[in-house]
């Protein structure tokens, strides 16, 4: 018999008990016997006899074998574990759909609110998929994409009309950190009847609760954080009763489903997210400290920063961070940035974060506004461009030395321009 759980659990006991329930961790005669639930590869399920077949699909629900693309307990496991982590999902009898990459749990969060006619509003900030796919495959299904200030709550209010339907956030946006009011963003949302859809990878539910703070809809890219060790694909969407259904019935039309063993490496990365990310976050924010002294730099895009932009909002309604932030530097053209790139010895090049190595990319996000420019006018013009770092698990020291050698080359190949 399963004990009973204590009613107040904190989020880092969460990561560790959530999914785990005794009939998916070992047998009938045995509940129980194992820590994690084996790896089910199966795409079909068999009947003791046809009375079973016919009442298979009678109960559409986690727990109950049908067919492998509805699941079986480690994709279960994973998603029950999810939906505990997001505050107030589990009470509220939602729950939590996965899908095969990030970005289609993105796209399906769209399709299950939007139709034909139907007007989106996102934030400048988000995520170039996001915008990909919202110039790309939802205008050809005739639904209107607009873009919005993340700063600027009366330009969102304004923007809205009578055929908007849904709001896309990401606070912080991945690139250029700004960190949103999503409360008041929210109520004005649902002041007009509008599904409010996050996209809380940067902080997952550790860092910031999605549907306490008012998404209805929140999305992760599980191949972030959770995976932890870049080398799974998974993106999550977690919902209260009013939108998970819409979601689990558009992931079956679709035949959206992860693979078990995906599932299975995701719950393992999903037991030590929380330490993990406490690392990386202090280690970021060392490391940010360090740039904010250093006059080759213009700009830290670090909402953890005392100081940087957006900080009062995440000090207000965070709980947690994470290893990703961005640099402006001082000036200088991206020849100078990329020798400063191509200099660093401990940072991978490469797309990506949040997993146990330190990343390093371009920044320069010109072509992605829309309803802003970029420099931000509250920046100088001749800062335009930069550099976005994933910190990961390596000794802070090492990295601000490599850092540092990355800036005297960019000094360097701004002294022969």
């Amino acid at each position: 018999m399963a004990k009973e759980r204590p009613g107040q659990i904190a989020p880092a006991t969460r990561v560790i008990i959530g999914g785990r329930r005794p009939e998916w961790t070992g047998t009938a005669d045995q509940p129980g016997a194992v820590v994690s639930p084996p790896v089910w590869r199966a795409s079909t399920h068999l009947y003791a006899d046809t009375a079973a077949l016919k009442s298979g699909p009678a109960k559409n629900e986690d727990g109950r074998f049908y067919y492998g693309r509805r699941g079986a307990p480690t994709q279960w496991a994973l998603a029950e574990a999810l939906t505990e982590l997001e505050p107030g999902a589990a009470e509220q009898g939602g729950g939590t759909m996965l899908y095969p990459s990030g970005v289609a749990a993105i796209a399906a969060a769209l399709l299950a609110v939007l139709r034909p006619g139907d007007v989106l509003l996102m934030t400048d900030n988000a995520y170039e998929p996001s915008r990909v796919l919202a110039r790309a495959w939802l205008a050809e299904f005739g639904i209107e994409t607009r873009w919005f200030d993340p700063a600027d709550p009366a330009a969102f209010a304004t923007a809205i009309c009578p055929h908007t339907k849904a709001v896309l956030l990401e606070s912080p946006g991945s690139l250029t950190m700004e960190v949103q009011d999503v409360p008041t963003l929210a109520a004005i949302a649902h002041n007009h009847g509008l599904c409010v859809i996050l996209d809380n990878t940067w902080a997952s539910p550790l860092g910031f609760a999605a549907l306490a703070h008012g998404a209805d809809i929140s999305v992760m890219s599980l191949t972030k954080h959770v995976g932890g060790h870049s080398d799974l694909m998974m993106g999550s969407a977690t919902a209260g009763p009013a939108w998970y259904p819409k979601l689990r019935r558009g992931a079956q039309l679709l035949g959206q489903v992860v693979s078990p063993d995906d599932a299975s490496l995701a719950l393992r990365g999903l037991r030590s997210m929380a330490v993990r990310l406490a690392r990386e976050t202090e280690s970021a924010l060392r490391i940010a400290e360090w740039f904010a002294g250093r006059p080759e730099v213009a700009r830290v895009l670090c909402p953890m920063l005392p100081g940087s932009p957006g900080h009062d909002l995440w000090r207000r309604d965070f709980t947690g961070g994470c290893g990703l932030f961005s640099v402006v530097l001082n000036g200088r053209d991206a020849a100078a940035r990329n020798a400063l790139i191509d200099a660093l010895a401990l940072f991978g090049i490469g797309y990506s974060w949040g997993g146990f190595e330190s990343l390093v990319t371009p920044l320069d996000p010109a072509g992605s506004r829309s309803a802003t420019s970029w420099p931000l006018p509250q920046m100088d013009a001749a800062d335009r461009f930069g550099i976005r770092l994933s910190i990961g698990l390596e000794d802070p020291a090492d990295l601000i030395a490599d850092l540092a050698r990355g800036l005297a080359a960019w000094s360097a190949a701004g002294n022969d321009a």
